[in-house]
């Protein structure tokens, strides 16, 4: 049985809204903010209106604390869903890893990321979407705007401070 045009897009979103992204989308703290985060990202996309705002707690170049608050659809849910369950003890490096891993794969057919970010494989469909590649990809831009803040920072020379 050959299907007609709707029905095709229909298997097709089938494919990119699969019940693991649903299931990550649900699991997602939307309202889980740091009162004492070191630095706060924000991302936005223009096309769907999602937002992303992240917040993080750092020590040693290491994620101690995370907070987020996700006004996204469910692409952009699922993948926040994955980064608030394995950002905790990541390195800044390790998390700029991924949000390459993450726009290679979806613009460059790479493959998805790999070690504790795995579960980010679930959405290797939407490369098929260019449209929904922005709100997938919008908590890796707020964490990274959030790394660039606390990167920005002058480092505070503690012997300096130390009253003799």
């Amino acid at each position: 049985m050959r299907l007609g045009v709707n029905e095709r897009d229909m298997a097709d979103l089938d494919e990119i809204y699969n019940t693991r992204i649903l299931e990550l989308a649900g699991a997602t703290s939307l309202g889980a903010r740091l009162a004492d985060a070191d630095a706060t990202g924000t991302a936005h996309s223009k096309l769907c209106g999602s937002t992303i705002t992240v917040d993080l707690k750092t020590h040693n170049g290491r994620v101690t604390g995370y907070g987020q608050t996700v006004k996204a659809c469910l692409l952009g849910q699922a993948a926040a869903s994955v980064m608030a369950q394995e950002i905790v003890g990541s390195s800044f490096a390790e998390l700029r890893q991924v949000a390459a891993d993450m726009r290679a794969m979806l613009k460059n057919d790479a493959p998805p990321p790999a070690g504790r970010f795995a579960d980010l494989a679930v959405l290797e469909p939407v490369r098929a979407y260019k449209a929904r590649h922005a709100s997938t990809l919008l908590v890796f831009d707020a964490v990274e705007r959030a790394l660039d803040e606390i990167e920005a920072k002058p480092a505070v020379n503690v012997a300096a401070s130390v009253l003799p």
